[in-house]
């Protein structure tokens, strides 16, 4: 089935390359931006993403490698200040001092 008219990359070729990549880097991330490289190919118009990306989805190899697993925030957790301490800005500074 064609998923990308534009560059025409079927689901096939979508499968192989993320095959390709596991094969030969099995840490690595995969991603629409990698697959299209790996193809030779360039995304064009962006109509056919979710699909592409469903395609991917739908690939046995796309899993997440095991040591990258659980990076996300703790829920609930709140990282408002992306973990830099209170008072960080030059404007905060001032007006405590």
């Amino acid at each position: 089935m064609i998923v990308c008219h534009c560059q025409s990359i079927a689901d096939n070729d979508i499968r192989a390359a993320v095959d390709w990549m596991r094969a030969s880097d099995p840490d690595t991330i995969i991603t629409p931006g990698k697959i299209y490289h790996a193809l030779g190919k360039r995304a064009d118009c962006g109509g056919c993403m979710p699909l592409f990306l469903a395609t991917m989805r739908g690939c046995d190899n796309l899993e997440v490698p095991t040591n990258l697993r659980g990076l996300r925030r703790v829920a609930g957790k709140d990282q408002t200040n992306e973990g830099r301490p209170q008072g960080h800005r030059v404007s905060q500074r001032r007006s405590a001092l």
